[in-house]
């Protein structure tokens, strides 16, 4: 999906009050540690790779936090002068960032704020962020399978334009990227 910042917006306030700055080393362990048994794998997984991340020292990391302070979600904004790092800690799924272009990427929700609407409040205005770092597009990734954070990337301003096909032939994998026609509806929204 794509932003156009020169397109205005008023994100849709989440249904808890936050405000969004840059991570600070004490959020770390309140949005990245798992609390009790019960936390899923494919959580667990999403946090050790998050926690992978940090230590890439790729800039920079903002957070939604409550009122009270807690932090309850985290995304990566990411300019073009980062595009080597972007393909080496990602191995390539994502295209070169042109120079107006800036990547929104490894968002997080820990659990007990998911399905509050933080995702698509934040991510409105950390791409909004990107203005500062000369950037005119903003873009994300998102499976298409994903809905609940395709209907978040839609309320945040974002658009499909573009489709990643991943194919794997002999242990070779092969990616392509396919321009969609202006107007392409979410999968969604398709009739």
């Amino acid at each position: 999906m794509r932003r156009d910042l020169r397109v205005p917006l008023e994100p849709t306030p989440a249904k808890i009050p936050v405000t969004i700055r840059p991570l600070v080393r004490e959020d770390i362990p309140q949005l990245l540690e798992a609390h009790g048994h019960n936390t899923q794998k494919k959580d667990r997984d999403e946090r050790l790779d998050r926690l992978s991340f940090l230590g890439e020292e790729i800039p920079t990391c903002y957070v939604a936090v409550t009122q009270a302070g807690a932090p309850c979600y985290m995304q990566w904004l990411i300019s073009s002068e980062y595009n080597d790092s972007i393909l080496s800690r990602f191995n390539h799924v994502f295209p070169l960032l042109a120079p107006d272009e800036a990547l929104l990427e490894n968002a997080f929700t820990p659990e007990a704020y998911r399905g509050l609407g933080i995702m698509s409040f934040a991510m409105a205005h950390i791409a909004k962020k990107a203005e500062s770092l000369n950037a005119r597009w903003v873009i994300t990734f998102v499976e298409k399978d994903n809905v609940p954070s395709l209907k978040g990337c839609k309320k945040a301003g974002f658009v499909p334009y573009l489709l990643r096909d991943d194919r794997w032939f002999l242990f070779h994998r092969r990616l392509t990227w396919t321009p969609l026609p202006d107007g392409t509806p979410y999968p969604f929204d398709a009739p």
